[in-house]
């Protein structure tokens, strides 16, 4: 049996930027794909703390060491400059190794660096 766990998380980074004329996804600074163990045009889930919003994307990289984190497309209506998000992603795992396994997860600061 196969079931799907939380492979990569990053906690509380902060939207600092919303673009709704970009074709779409959601850009990541790339310190912070790498410290997560997310690669470019992975699916993933976005929470947003302030309103509830919940949605998926998927990531494009961006700019490193630059600490933006942009919603683009529809999903600028999502969240705005400032707003605090979490960006999961997840795995599917066989039922035995799920139960070993640890996803990555981070904790970036008010300016989004590690």
């Amino acid at each position: 049996m196969m079931i799907e766990v939380l492979k990569s998380k990053i906690h509380r980074a902060r939207v600092t930027q919303a673009d709704l004329n970009y074709i779409g996804s959601i850009t990541i600074d790339e310190d912070l794909m790498e410290a997560a163990n997310l690669i470019e045009f992975e699916k993933v889930q976005v929470l947003n703390i302030n309103n509830g919003e919940r949605l998926i994307t998927y990531v494009i990289k961006g700019e490193r060491g630059s600490g933006d984190i942009s919603m683009n497309g529809a999903a600028a209506r999502k969240a705005h400059p400032g707003d605090l998000i979490i960006i999961a992603s997840y795995a599917s795992l066989d039922f035995e190794e799920a139960k070993s396994f640890k996803p990555t997860v981070i904790f970036p600061n008010e300016h989004n660096k590690i």
